[in-house]
């Protein structure tokens, strides 16, 4: 009887599907100007690099214009370090403020 059911058209039609529905689409923003809109990823597990032997990257990408900047990390950075990497990196770069 299952495997009829499976099978049949009519039963196919008039039971509710059990797949989960998806969310409605929503359009991403784009944005207007360059710096507007920036994704950020952090890159770990890298091999020792550079003066201070840095083993992770930060990378932030421009959604605008699609540049990357690429800062070198540690893993063990805190929220701090994080912050100053983008005020020193990124912001004195951009001059975005």
């Amino acid at each position: 009887m299952t495997e009829y059911c499976k099978t049949c058209d009519i039963c196919q039609k008039d039971n509710k599907s059990t797949v989960k529905r998806l969310g409605n689409m929503i359009k991403i923003q784009e944005p207007r100007k360059p710096w507007e809109i920036v994704h950020m990823d952090w890159v770990t597990g890298l091999p020792l690099g550079g003066n201070r032997s840095y083993n992770s990257s930060l990378v932030i990408v421009d959604r605008f214009s699609k540049t990357p900047i690429f800062l070198p990390c540690d893993k063990d950075d805190t929220a701090m370090d994080t912050a100053l990497l983008i005020w020193n990196g990124v912001i004195s770069w951009t001059g975005i403020f």
